[in-house]
């Protein structure tokens, strides 16, 4: 894989959800049409917790909404990534932000293989 999708992941378990989101955007624009929309809920979560960090609460909502249904379209395990404990985590925050709590870095891109 791109080492610019580690990066970006790296970005993103920081906290630096913008940075994140451009990275993999142009990971995305490069990559095979069967990563595509698993790249794109990547991306869409990113910009969903920037959203939220800026106090755009609809529309975080929606994009992880969005970010979901892209997500399950994959196995349990992509390209590195725990897909499942990451659409757990998008679902816990989901549910965090609907019902009016402080979300924050609740999405962590976790079981990355670097090689």
């Amino acid at each position: 894989m791109d080492p610019r999708f580690h990066h970006g992941a790296d970005l993103f378990n920081r906290g630096e959800f913008f940075d994140a989101h451009e990275v993999w955007e142009d990971v995305w624009r490069e990559a095979p049409p069967e990563h595509k929309k698993f790249l794109q809920g990547l991306i869409q979560i990113a910009v969903a917790l920037h959203h939220y960090s800026r106090g755009n609460v609809v529309g975080a909502r929606s994009l992880l909404a969005r970010a979901d249904i892209n997500l399950a379209l994959y196995p349990a395990t992509y390209l590195g990534i725990g897909n499942d404990d990451v659409r757990k985590q998008l679902a816990a925050a989901r549910n965090a932000i609907e019902h009016g709590r402080q979300c924050g870095f609740c999405i962590q891109v976790a079981g990355m293989d670097k090689n």
